[in-house]
């Protein structure tokens, strides 16, 4: 079993202050193309796999019996800041399958959102959970329900959605689930190596528009993400700017510093995992590696952002820099 591996460096004052290192597996049409750490390590993917868990919205035909547009199925895969936009779209999508908040089974928390926040205070509303960044997917999970004439609690691991989900999980990574956690929005989340999460994006990256049916219904996902940015996370966010960078190019982030991407043009996938959780280290392993991979300009402002830029502190000072560790990427 492999370390891991060295990715990302905060230097301050001449010095080296932090090191985050990790795991990452760059899958390519043949298989792994380049690996750093260890890519047999399991980790839970969290919200990165949430394209996978909108398999079954789509392959069931629940999405095409009331009518989702691509829109909505990038919202579906949303690890969203609960901008109004948001807020609104997950109520409207409720109201067209006929159910409502209360049948989410998501939570209730503050939006990250800064503008719905304060709307919320200065109309002394509370945070409900349309609010929720998993609302999109949950969503999704309600209309596979009532597509099935599955019972309402959807996020028990014995429902029938689960299994689907379970299912999908381990056809797509080529490998039985390591076991399951429950994820922040109640959710099992199914544990899976790296280089199994990256073989499933790699799937997603070479599905075609005419092939089989699980080959379209990756597509369909694919495309409506890149398609919609502002929809999978908002302004500000990482998943969202680089999007907008790239253009074809799919980038979705998930809790405890896990990072993917699905680069359809190279029929490639990327899947890594910072082992100390800290998104900063995430944000910018991804960031090198799309700039390696070429689908990202290493000048633009999503990128340098995130990576080789000054950190400066709350008066403007510079404070340090962060950049790729020696040797990442190679």
């Amino acid at each position: 079993m492999s370390a891991a591996y060295p990715m990302v460096e905060l230097w301050r004052g001449g010095l080296l202050e932090s090191t985050h290192a990790g795991h990452a597996v760059i899958w390519g049409p043949d298989g792994i193309e380049t690996a750093w750490g260890d890519p047999s390590t399991v980790i839970f993917p969290r919200s990165s796999c949430k394209m996978i868990q909108a398999l079954p919205l789509v392959e069931t035909g629940a999405a095409d019996a009331v009518g989702l547009t691509p829109a909505h199925l990038a919202f579906a895969c949303a690890s969203h800041q609960g901008e109004a936009r948001h807020v609104r779209m997950a109520g409207d999508w409720l109201s067209t399958i006929g159910l409502a908040e209360p049948d989410l089974r998501c939570g209730a928390h503050e939006p990250y959102d800064r503008d719905e926040r304060n709307r919320l205070i200065k109309t002394d509303e509370s945070p409900c959970q349309l609010h929720n960044n998993c609302s999109g997917k949950h969503c999704g999970f309600l209309t596979v329900t009532r597509h099935l004439g599955a019972g309402p609690e959807y996020v028990e691991i014995d429902h029938p959605l689960q299994r689907a989900i379970r299912q999908a999980t381990e056809e797509v990574t080529g490998e039985t689930a390591a076991g399951y956690g429950i994820d922040g929005c109640s959710a099992p989340n199914f544990a899976v190596t790296v280089a199994g999460l990256a073989r499933a994006m790699q799937a997603f990256a070479a599905a075609r528009e005419d092939g089989d049916a699980r080959s379209r219904a990756m597509h369909r996902l694919t495309h409506a993400m890149a398609t919609h940015p502002e929809l999978v996370a908002g302004e500000g966010r990482a998943c969202t700017e680089l999007m907008r960078a790239m253009g074809h190019t799919v980038a979705k982030t998930g809790a405890e510093a896990v990072f993917v991407a699905i680069l359809p043009k190279q029929k490639r996938g990327i899947a890594l995992k910072i082992v100390d959780g800290g998104t900063r280290g995430s944000e910018a392993a991804i960031t090198a590696l799309l700039v390696r991979a070429g689908v990202l300009d290493p000048a633009h402002p999503a990128a340098q952002k995130r990576l080789g830029g000054v950190q400066r502190n709350w008066r403007g000072l510079e404070t340090g820099t962060i950049r790729v560790a020696p040797g990442f990427p190679r």
